[in-house]
């Protein structure tokens, strides 16, 4: 049986889950980092919070016998899979990773591409504007540094602190958001920008989709820069690696 830790609190991750629990080649476990309140717990074993850093996980994976890593966190969750690669270098545990596929600009589209969300603050500019942010919870402070504008923000749970901006909307959601949705909201609250980062995927997808049909200005912070891994962005090719991986494992 092939021990599998899952490093998770995504789609994919949920989805890889689903489909490992009861099938009796794989003793797998789902780690979540607890950041977000009421997660959705798999049918398989879990855990919630974090390990203690690179030693901590490195312990981790040599007292629980972890044969397979898989990274299916947030394609923004820089630590953490910094982390889960050095951890897995320490332990020679094979390491995939298991992403979406990020978003591409395509016709219609008006994209202004960021490498992060202080220049992103910075480039809305002097004059007043009304501002869509779906960024998460731990990026809201680099607005601070541009507090004229109203914003309306959009988070799973409530940030903490709230952020010190004099003039925003806090919207409490948690996606798929469908595209109706999406352009009635933003029509409705007068947006002129939405700022958001490029976590690809089809739970969001549909605040670009209105964006382009409202003429919408969209901002994309572009993903990290991350470690050389092995990477997959489909949930049959992330099987098939653990396939491959269990016929190694003594019976």
């Amino acid at each position: 049986m092939l021990r599998v830790l899952i490093l998770g609190g995504t789609t994919q991750a949920s989805a890889l889950a689903a489909r490992l629990a009861g099938d009796a080649r794989y003793d797998a476990i789902l780690s979540l980092a607890g950041r977000t309140q009421n997660p959705l717990l798999p049918e398989i074993s879990h855990r919630i919070g974090g390990f203690g850093g690179v030693a901590g996980l490195t312990n981790y994976l040599r007292t629980e016998k972890i044969d397979v890593l898989i990274d299916a966190t947030h394609p923004f969750a820089e630590q953490i899979s910094a982390h889960a690669a050095a951890a897995a270098r320490e332990t020679g545990t094979p390491l995939a990773v298991f992403t979406r596929r990020a978003w591409t600009p395509g016709a219609g589209d008006r994209w202004r591409e960021f490498p992060d969300a202080a220049s992103a603050a910075r480039s809305i500019g002097a004059t007043p504007r009304r501002v869509f942010l779906t960024i998460g919870r731990l990026q809201l402070g680099a607005f601070v540094a541009a507090p004229q504008h109203d914003y309306l923000i959009r988070t799973i749970d409530p940030p903490e602190p709230p952020p010190a901006l004099p003039h925003y909307k806090l919207l409490l959601a948690r996606g798929p958001f469908g595209l109706e949705d999406e352009v009635k909201l933003m029509r409705e609250a007068g947006i002129e920008i939405l700022v958001t980062k490029n976590s690809g995927g089809e739970a969001t997808r549909a605040k670009l989709d209105a964006a382009r049909a409202l003429g919408i200005e969209v901002f994309m912070i572009g993903r990290p820069y991350g470690v050389d891994t092995l990477t997959f962005e489909t949930l049959d090719a992330v099987l098939q690696f653990l396939e491959r991986h269990s016929h190694r494992i003594s019976p």
